[in-house]
């Protein structure tokens, strides 16, 4: 999976898919690649488990699935919790240091 999100244009058709399920022509035009190129990233994504695809006629129409996404962000989850208390000490510094600059005269 990560191998797959690492490419940014794999990401463009996560977010993409993130709105809703989209037939490969759609992927192609909101893109900007070829459609041999959007069909190579889309297979990748498949592979990994990040999007399903369904025949509707003579289209093929892909979605996210959010399955792969959710244990990521499981994992994500205590690291989450560390930057998250870290972020808040630096925002308690910061604020001690404008403090501190406040109350400082001004040399005009």
């Amino acid at each position: 999976m990560w191998t797959a999100l690492a490419d940014p244009h794999r990401r463009a058709i996560v977010a993409l898919l993130l709105e809703r399920p989209r037939p490969v022509g759609e992927i192609v035009e909101a893109c900007g690649l070829s459609q041999p190129s959007t069909s190579k990233h889309l297979k990748v994504l498949r592979d990994a488990g990040l999007v399903r695809v369904r025949q509707d006629a003579q289209r093929r129409v892909y979605a996210l699935d959010p399955s792969p996404i959710a244990e990521l962000d499981a994992w994500l989850d205590p690291y989450r919790r560390l930057w998250n208390s870290s972020l808040d000490a630096l925002g308690r510094r910061l604020d001690e240091t404008s403090d501190d600059t406040d109350e400082t005269p001004s040399k005009d």
